[in-house]
């Protein structure tokens, strides 16, 4: 029993190093990122459940595995076996970041389509998302 728990949680930490990545990912592919994009990130991460003390270290090795990879699927198929409603907040907080400037250009549009997709979330949940999130940073 003890064995099994150790393992989930290491896999738990896994999930959110893959999760945090995506979100890197997010914030970087318009090249402007910013401390506010960091903190969305961190704000999704506890209320993923990351545990305060290993916030920071589960941020630096998102870093380097979003630098060490160039596809997004190495981020999503994590992702793809959470809960829908965890799904849900991950892609609030991928249009947070992407309108935190205000704006959403083709790059980032582009990639929450492929997410879309990749993570089956339907197209009208996926618009009535980023039409919120639009409205509330404008």
């Amino acid at each position: 029993m003890f064995f099994n728990k150790k393992k989930k949680n290491e896999s738990d930490s896994f999930d959110l190093v893959k999760i945090a990545a995506l979100l890197i990912h997010a914030a970087k592919i318009d090249e402007k990122y910013s401390m506010e994009e960091e903190e969305i990130i961190k704000k999704t991460l506890l209320n993923l459940g990351t545990n305060q003390n290993e916030l920071e270290t589960i941020i630096n090795e998102a870093k380097q595995s979003e630098k060490n990879t160039n596809q997004i699927l190495d981020f999503t198929k994590e992702i793809k076996r959470l809960q829908e409603k965890d799904k849900i907040k991950i892609i609030r907080s991928l249009w947070r970041i992407i309108y935190s400037n205000k704006d959403a250009d083709i790059y980032e549009t582009n990639l929450m389509r492929r997410l879309s997709g990749l993570l089956y979330i339907d197209s009208k949940t996926m618009g009535d998302i980023k039409e919120q999130i639009k409205k509330e940073n404008l």
